[in-house]
């Protein structure tokens, strides 16, 4: 029997993009190329920045956000997913362009912080999801509070987004006053909202329970399409308290 088809609304940006397909793909419990998920990906990349439509009226995304979404529609898409966070601020208008259904990165990894009893999170991301409250709307209502990096901190962590953005390595030591000082301010867990963090930040390394929204999307959607998921999953979650960052 054919399982259910994942098309991937893609290109915001094109490594996070291969990011989500390469963890679909370590998640699904598979045996040869034929137990593996079909998988449609348009990887976009005449889409507007995201953040700059939000907070600086730049121009609108929804236009090329809509015509990939009933592209992948056409092309036999059972669910549509996307790797950027941000992107998820346009998600209702998405939602109503095509009769396929989106699964939501921000609500669900919500839900992951909430079922691992996290009460107060650290939220690393861009400008325009931090402004625009999409993870502390999901989050307040799962119960949980969100902090967010001081003015510097913001920065710095924008800076190292479009860094990944151009193509540069980015050291994961950049970012770690960041994460301490939201763990100082009381965060029991970090959310990479952003995912192009995830390519700088692994949970493995983290001291404090780190929770990386792609790694939550690629798991839902693969158990979307009605397959088992691996144990290579394991690599993608870290639930325990370190004594040290590592990295």
């Amino acid at each position: 029997m054919e399982g259910k088809t994942i098309g991937v609304l893609g290109g915001m940006g094109p490594l996070a993009t291969a990011d989500l397909f390469r963890k679909i793909i370590l998640m699904t419990q598979a045996d040869s190329d034929n137990d593996h998920i079909r998988v449609i990906i348009d990887s976009n990349v005449n889409i507007p920045d995201r953040t700059e439509a939000i907070l600086h009226h730049g121009k609108d995304p929804l236009p090329e956000m809509m015509k990939s979404a009933k592209l992948l529609e056409a092309a036999g898409a059972d669910v549509i997913i996307m790797p950027c966070n941000t992107a998820h601020y346009f998600i209702r208008s998405l939602e109503r362009s095509v009769t396929v259904p989106f699964l939501n990165m921000i609500s669900l990894t919500a839900n992951e912080l909430r079922e691992n009893q996290i009460k107060t999170a650290g939220l690393l991301a861009t400008d325009g999801t931090c402004k625009s409250g999409l993870y502390e709307k999901a989050l307040t209502a799962a119960g949980i509070r969100t902090l967010t990096p001081e003015p510097g901190g913001q920065e710095r962590v924008m800076q190292a987004i479009y860094r990944v953005k151009a193509g540069k390595e980015v050291p994961a030591s950049e970012l770690w006053p960041v994460v301490e000082k939201l763990e100082a301010g009381g965060a029991e867990g970090i959310i990479l909202g952003c995912t192009e963090l995830p390519l700088i930040l692994k949970p493995a390394q983290m001291r404090i329970p780190c929770f990386d929204p792609t790694a939550v999307l690629a798991k839902q959607a693969v158990l979307f399409a009605g397959k088992q998921i691996s144990e290579k999953a394991a690599l993608f979650f870290c639930r325990k308290r370190r004594e040290n960052q590592v990295g």
